[in-house]
């Protein structure tokens, strides 16, 4: 005889919102992978070691080495604001009423 159990499922807008336990640790999740994305286009797009980049942007090697593989847990929104500055990008804001 098969028993059944109700499951509650979740859905979420995106994984950050899964992954989080308030709409503000979403957001700065969100801005934080945005930033980081922009910056691996940018530093790859340099074609040059990542000791040469990592000195661009004022950061060690191993920091940089955990900005090309995408660590976002080591990397605050402060610090990849100050990294997208020193790489040349500029950064927009866009804020909106929440749903």
């Amino acid at each position: 005889m098969a028993r059944t159990t109700d499951i509650e499922v979740q859905t979420f807008d995106d994984v950050f919102d899964a992954l989080t336990d308030t709409p503000a640790e979403a957001a700065n999740m969100k801005a934080r992978s945005a930033l980081l994305s922009a910056l691996v286009l940018r530093v790859k797009s340099w074609r040059v070691s990542q000791e040469a980049a990592a000195r661009r942007l004022g950061i060690t090697q191993p920091r940089l080495n955990d900005l090309m593989r995408g660590k976002l847990d080591k990397f605050s929104l402060d610090a990849l604001v100050n990294f997208a500055a020193a790489a040349g990008l500029t950064l927009k804001i866009q804020i909106e009423d929440a749903a």
